[in-house]
This record gives structure tokens, sequence and C-alpha cells, in this order.
């Protein structure tokens, strides 16, 4: 809690950063475009949206970089130690900041049940087939062969 209002603390991998908003966010939802996967590494990428003037970085302002993509007019901010993705802000919302969701330890007041960009999801991305637990490997699950591939293309994944 800061000065009376409540507030979700989040830091990069390497803990060179930290941050923190005040709760409940603006919003959270699933990022499935192609931009999102590639800045992130997988499938989908969920954010947290910020007012920009409750979001606050704590500790490691000077570990932050930032990548400004002219075309689509907006800018990933990244830890410069380990390259943690840290936000994404539009030019058509100056007031907003987007904080990856994974980055937050505790709750941020929103949950993400908005998908943008659903078009665009890949067809290896899981969409919650069944899955069970593979015998040997604890703590692994996996969905059972034989199963019609999505995509229809016949081709390898």
């Amino acid at each position: 809690m800061r000065g009376g209002s409540l507030t979700a603390a989040g830091q990069c991998l390497c803990g060179a950063v930290e941050f923190e908003i005040d709760v409940p966010a603006r919003w959270a939802w699933h990022d499935h475009s192609a931009a999102g996967r590639r800045a992130h590494g997988g499938a989908y990428a969920t954010y947290v949206g910020s007012w920009r003037s409750r979001f606050r970085v704590t500790r490691g302002q000077a570990a932050i970089t930032r990548f400004e993509d002219t075309a689509a007019r907006a800018a990933r901010s990244f830890c410069a130690r380990c390259g943690t993705p840290l936000t994404y802000e539009r030019s058509h919302s100056p007031q907003m900041v987007n904080i990856p969701r994974a980055l937050f330890a505790g709750r941020t007041g929103r949950e993400p049940r908005y998908h943008i960009a659903i078009e665009e999801a890949p067809e290896w991305a899981w969409r919650g087939e069944p899955l069970v637990p593979l015998k040997g490997f604890p703590g692994v699950v996996w969905e059972r062969p034989g199963r019609k591939k999505r995509g229809g293309s016949g081709g390898l994944f």
C-alpha cells in the first residue's frame, strides 16, 4: 500500500528493474498478434493495462532500454541486463502503459478476459484440448495422438 492506495508490484527476471501500479489495473488481455509473439517468444502475451499516472518504476530506471517501432507507432521497453519485456506503449493511447501480466507476483485487480488479434493465433498454439499426464514424466501433460490436427494443411507443424 502506498499513500492509502493499493499497489501491485512486479519485476524483471534478474530483479534489476522493479515497478508498481495502483490497483485495480485498467484492464487485462491476451495478445495473439504476431508482433506480441515475437516480442515475448510465446504463443501469446498477456498484458495488464494501467494509466501512465498509476505506473511507477521503483528501482532500476537506468537498466531500461527501449525499442521504437515507428511503423506500428509503438514502443517496447526491456531490461537491458536480462532482456525481460517490461512495457508496451502505443502512440494512439499515450495515457496508457501495458505491462506483461507474468511480471506481477500478486493480483492486479483485473482478470485477462479480452483477446486481441485472435485471428492471428498460430495453428500450433494450445487451444484447450484435453490433456492427460505423461506416464513416467511427473508434471508433464500431453495431448493424446490420433486427434484431427488443426489448420487442415496436412503438413508438419
